[in-house]
């Protein structure tokens, strides 16, 4: 077990490198770009955008060399304190082996993204005990109406050195917001589900869990061992999905040592119900004796928390009152 490093917090005037190891740029539009790019010049921060962000292939993608470089170039380069995904998709796995580990920890900054961006995240807390964060992604900016609460749990976690708590967010929206800017229909937030009641505090792992899964059995997959888990799903994951990847996830020789599981809201398309997640949970003896919270603000609905991949979580779970507490420094 290395030391957990934990990046510099980002601070006015600083630079922010826009890199695309999974989906391309070329897929955002100049809408949501002109959007984005006010937000980091309000926050005071400078972007500037990788080589070869605006590539794309057959799989809406660029190649690995291409990918490679903008990355290693983000981490080489010491004028850049942070560094943010374009946005998701379904390859960043494919640049494990071509990664120079070293360059990274090394030059330890921040590192931002979700989704498909979830199997960097555990990767790079894995091979380098570098901290990096789980949260909006450049494209994400883009989202014109309802972002205060995405934007200001990125600015808690990434631009301030104190512990912060999480709280459920007054209202949700499941909308394609890129789509259509203007129409966005908020659900109101009825709060968090407390499945499992119980107290812990672990090292926060996690995030998308299909794309966690693709990290079991590798030399990318953490351990488990003290552990808090953040799972989420995105709309393609129906009730019997989400059964059986975090039924994958219990049968890993190390699973008896997580001290809890945080659970991100699913998106409608899901059509998970509180009834259904709450017989997954309980049909499953190895979650009997941790602390089980779902309906959290993070994963594919809007708004969303950033939080720490290596970084610390102290859950306090129950029926009356339930509280979660990040340390990201």
């Amino acid at each position: 077990s290395k030391t957990t490093i934990f990046p510099p917090k980002l601070k006015r005037g600083d630079e922010v490198r826009v890199i695309a190891p999974s989906r391309s740029l070329a897929i955002i539009t100049s809408e949501a770009r002109e959007i984005a790019n006010k937000r980091f010049e309000d926050m005071g921060l400078k972007l500037s955008f990788g080589k070869h962000v605006e590539e794309v292939d057959d799989f809406v993608s660029s190649s690995i060399e291409s990918r490679i470089e903008d990355l290693h170039d983000a981490f080489n380069d010491k004028n850049v304190k942070g560094i943010l995904t374009v946005i998701g998709g379904f390859n960043c796995n494919q640049l494990f082996k071509y990664i120079d580990w070293n360059i990274i920890r090394n030059n330890p900054k921040i590192f931002c993204g979700f989704s498909d961006i979830t199997a960097l995240n555990n990767a790079i807390f894995t091979k380098t005990a570098l901290v990096s964060y789980s949260g909006p992604h450049y494209s994400t900016f883009g989202q014109k109406l309802h972002f205060d609460y995405t934007l200001n749990y990125f600015k808690e976690c990434l631009m301030a050195d104190k512990p912060f708590e999480i709280h459920p967010s007054e209202s949700w929206s499941d909308d394609e917001w890129y789509k259509d800017q203007d129409n966005i229909n908020l659900i109101s937030n009825k709060g968090w589900l407390a499945i499992n009641e119980g107290e812990a505090e672990g090292t926060i792992l996690g995030a998308n869990l299909c794309t966690f899964n693709l990290l079991q059995g590798t030399e990318y997959m953490p351990h488990l061992k003290g552990s808090v888990l953040f799972l989420e799903d995105d709309y393609e994951s129906k009730s019997y999905s989400f059964d059986r990847d975090l039924q994958s996830v219990i049968h890993l020789p190390d699973f008896s040592e997580v001290k809890g599981i945080v659970i991100g809201r699913f998106q409608k398309a899901s059509e998970m119900t509180n009834e259904l997640l709450t017989q997954i949970i309980k049909t499953k003896k190895e979650l009997n004796t941790i602390p089980v919270i779902a309906n959290v603000d993070f994963g594919h609905s809007d708004p969303k928390t950033t939080f720490p991949i290596g970084g610390t979580a102290k859950i306090r779970i129950s029926k009356e009152f339930s509280k979660i507490e990040i340390t990201s420094h």
